[in-house]
């Protein structure tokens, strides 16, 4: 049998993966974006990223 992990297939593996510490003020900022744009934490943070290459 097999051992390795299954998933859903996808085109664009996620295999980077990163930590960060937040001090409460930003943390806030970053869970009011989360709350009003009815997203994920992570979806947020690659949102953001995105909005860099602009």
């Amino acid at each position: 049998m097999d051992k390795s992990k299954m998933g859903r297939p996808t085109n664009n593996p996620k295999n980077n993966r990163i930590t960060v510490r937040l001090d409460n003020d930003t943390f806030n900022k970053l869970n009011k974006y989360c709350e009003r744009e009815n997203i994920n934490y992570t979806d947020a943070i690659r949102n953001l990223i995105k909005t860099l290459d602009k």
